[in-house]
């Protein structure tokens, strides 16, 4: 059996859920909270497996009671908030899944709770598309960081001048000696001096090879195939 304590402020929300829980013979419903502090309150007294959390409650909300709540149980979000902060924040301070009211069903509420006991996380799409939202973002910070850390790095190491590096940075770009004379004000022949010293700095016979080197993926003095 299942023990679940339901924490939401409107109480038609409580007494709907409680509805579809009973239906279930391995679901429970342990109690009922209308904001966060009787939530923390009740489920220290009747130590339930998963607590349904509503995010926005009046006196301490569902965001200022999760980390206290999730020391005692699983906690399953369970809100009408679709803000993608609320939901970031929510998993950061460690919900175990986040349900948008009207994106689940009575039998996919009752599979989340179990899952959430079992300790698999359950999103609904909002709540998932959000967090797919903020995995990408953190992944694309990361190797903005990286390639620029790269960059430092092998401007040291390779000894280019500021307008090497600049063209350097060009050509990674993928940019042809037309588009960099142009965007450097310069004419073709100084870029194919610029490239020429870049290349003998790099050792590197070729645009890929010296792509390669300047962004980290061929270190210093390791032979790079042209």
């Amino acid at each position: 059996m299942i023990r679940v304590l339901i924490a939401d402020d409107d109480p038609v929300v409580r007494a709907g859920l409680t509805a579809l829980l009973s239906a279930h013979d391995d679901l429970q419903v342990v109690g009922q909270a209308e904001n966060g502090g009787d939530a923390l309150s009740l489920t220290r007294r009747h130590r339930p497996d998963v607590v349904l959390l509503d995010a926005r409650m009046p006196g301490v909300d569902g965001i200022s009671a999760l980390p206290h709540l999730v020391q005692l149980a699983a906690v399953l979000m369970l809100t009408s908030d679709r803000d993608p902060d609320v939901v970031r924040e929510s998993l950061l301070l460690g919900a175990n899944g986040y349900l948008v009211h009207g994106e689940f069903t009575p039998s996919g509420l009752a599979r989340a709770i179990r899952d959430v006991r079992a300790g698999r996380p359950h999103f609904t799409p909002t709540a998932a598309a959000a967090l797919l939202a903020e995995l990408r973002t953190s992944s694309q910070a990361q190797r903005i960081v990286a390639q620029s850390t790269e960059r430092t790095t092998n401007h040291a190491v390779y000894g280019l001048s500021s307008r090497e590096v600049e063209v350097m940075d060009l050509i990674a770009s993928g940019m042809s000696n037309q588009q960099i004379a142009a965007t450097c004000f310069i004419s073709e022949k100084t870029v194919k001096n610029h490239i020429n010293r870049i290349f003998a700095k790099l050792q590197s016979a070729s645009r890929s090879e010296a792509i390669a080197r300047w962004l980290g993926t061929i270190r210093p003095g390791v032979p790079g195939h042209g």
